[in-house]
């Protein structure tokens, strides 16, 4: 499903902490004015994030995507990029904040670019993570 994005995955780093897409401008992808539409730029970042936090968290946690922010900044008549990045220090921070306070919503700003770094896209994604006993308490509360 996520090829229907137009994305692609080009890199992914072995501990998952990095993953870099593409995303191509095709006849698929293009708009009334020859740009790409901005659903595709959305739909190809949409479940990265998610998707690495899964993996790198494991099993005794929940991860989900729950908002995200997208501001526009120019047209992109081009292939565009984007780099998914988590660092060390920013995943023992989530670790912390779920093992003190159970679940946590957390932003992180994502840029969708050319070639040459310049900035067409500005996302900030919300992802919601929990521990995995803590959400099956939660979920059976409000049954």
């Amino acid at each position: 499903m996520y090829r229907r994005s137009c994305g692609r995955i080009v890199f992914v780093s072995k501990d998952l902490h990095v993953v870099k897409i593409k995303i191509a401008l095709t006849y698929k992808n293009k708009n009334y004015v020859g740009s790409m539409f901005g659903g595709s730029l959305f739909a190809a970042t949409d479940p990265i994030y998610m998707i690495q936090l899964m993996q790198i968290l494991g099993k005794n946690y929940v991860v989900w995507d729950k908002a995200t922010e997208i501001k526009f900044k120019k047209p992109v008549y081009k292939n565009a990029f984007a780099i998914f990045e988590f660092t060390s220090d920013e995943i023992q921070d989530i670790i912390n904040k779920v093992a003190t306070e159970n679940e946590v919503n957390y932003t992180k700003k994502l840029f969708i670019t050319d070639e040459n770094n310049m900035i067409y896209t500005e996302l900030d994604k919300t992802i919601y993570i929990s521990s995995k006993e803590f959400y099956k308490k939660k979920r059976a509360l409000k049954k």
